[in-house]
């Protein structure tokens, strides 16, 4: 590429960002070097997508070749820290404990070094599973059952050929990270593609199946009862609130939630605030925060210990911060919607309007009322002891040893 080139396309990104604001122009090359390792190169948009076609491709299924208690789980690629593998392989161990024969297979790009530095990863940086591992579809052995687990992954496990049933696990409303165009469109369609949905939460389940038609069973959250725990809380003559401060992750609403926090300081300036899920370290922040960046699990506990407020901002499906909040004997407050009210209700938590005046307003409530902050830590931590992964994973358990007889149903149904 020429200096001209390159000059060019730099003011073209100068532009982009005054029309569109930083945050626009940020995922924009984020969404450049994902699809071509570089910032300004030639997007190969046809070959990026092929895997949306259909192309059948494995061994036709044959009713008897494998065990009724094999199930293959196609994930994407991973990374460290990942919450959305960190459920689905959580529900793995669990499986296996009830019986299940279960295999990963990563469908995606970038695969992994090899699938036994794969099962290093998983067993390092999730659960030490007994699965085997697998790279690419193509090579994805027969199951009785197979699991897609995210959008890109649904297209693979419709092409695949060697299954009798084909689930979905749906964690959030995946259409709603994209702007509406393509990439909402083929998430969307997914949704359609006759799968037995088993969701996160009913919000989830409801949806699904009032828009899209789709067979769903709902499984619940939990928590981590080893590592979230209520600690002993340090300068108790501080306050602080905690929020999970995530830019790339736009259904999180980082904007809004600086906006409440600065106003929320400016109310009650002796107020710290402590940022933690990304470095926020390239952004403007008036107000005197804690910079926490990404940690590790077991750091968790104890930062969330020393907040006397939890602020929870989400515009699609809640993720299991709440409950671990809830756990160490945080008050949760969030933004009012079926997507949240599914788990959190006026009892439990503090929910308000999604504006910076409304959540401020409540913030700021449970700071100054000692009473409603006391309330909600034990609907809190109420809440929260009366769910276990264990007995979510026994209800997936049972949706999945019972798919043969769904599909009798359906088939008298039709």
């Amino acid at each position: 590429m020429t200096l001209q080139h390159t000059l060019q396309r730099g003011r073209a990104a100068v532009r982009y960002g005054r029309e569109h604001g930083l945050v626009a122009l940020a995922r924009l090359v984020r969404h450049r070097v994902r699809h071509t390792g570089a910032p300004f190169a030639k997007i190969d948009v046809i070959g990026f997508y092929s895997f949306v076609r259909g192309e059948p491709f494995g061994k036709p299924w044959c009713d008897g070749e494998v065990a009724r208690n094999t199930v293959n789980w196609v994930v994407p690629p991973f990374g460290r820290g990942s919450g959305g593998h960190l459920n689905i392989f959580r529900f793995v161990k669990h499986l296996e404990d009830e019986g299940f024969q279960c295999r990963v297979i990563v469908s995606g790009e970038p695969r992994p070094q090899s699938p036994e530095r794969c099962a290093e990863q998983i067993r390092d940086w999730f659960f030490p599973l007994k699965a085997s591992v697998h790279l690419g579809m193509e090579n994805a052995p027969s199951a009785h059952v197979t699991i897609a687990t995210g959008w890109q992954t649904a297209y693979a496990v419709r092409d695949f050929r060697s299954t009798k049933h084909r689930c979905y696990f749906v964690q959030d409303f995946e259409p709603a990270f994209y702007p509406l165009g393509s990439e909402y469109a083929f998430a969307e369609e997914t949704y359609r593609f006759d799968f037995i949905g088993i969701t996160a939460g009913n919000w989830l389940a409801q949806r699904l199946a009032a828009d899209y038609g789709m067979v769903t069973h709902a499984v619940g959250f939990s928590y981590d009862r080893e590592r979230y725990r209520p600690l002993h809380r340090r300068e108790p003559e501080t306050r602080r609130v905690f929020f999970y401060a995530r830019p790339p992750t736009a259904r999180r609403a980082f904007e809004l939630g600086l906006l409440v926090l600065d106003e929320v300081t400016r109310r009650l300036p002796d107020v710290k605030v402590i940022l933690a899920g990304w470095d926020v370290s390239g952004y403007e922040i008036p107000f005197e925060h804690l910079n926490c960046g990404i940690l590790d699990l077991d750091e968790l506990p104890d930062l969330y210990s020393q907040c006397d407020v939890g602020l929870v901002l989400s515009f699609s499906n809640l993720s299991l911060l709440p409950l671990e909040l809830m756990a160490c004997g945080v008050p949760v407050v969030s933004n009012r919607a079926p997507c949240t009210e599914w788990l959190l209700n006026d009892h439990n938590a503090r929910l308000a309007s999604p504006t910076v005046e409304a959540l401020a307003d409540a913030v700021c409530e449970v700071f100054e009322d000692r009473a409603l902050a006391a309330r909600l830590r034990t609907a809190g931590l109420a809440t929260a002891s009366c769910t276990d992964w264990r007995a979510e994973a026994a209800r997936m358990g049972e949706v999945l040893r019972n798919l043969d007889a769904t599909e009798d149903l359906l088939e008298v149904g039709t």
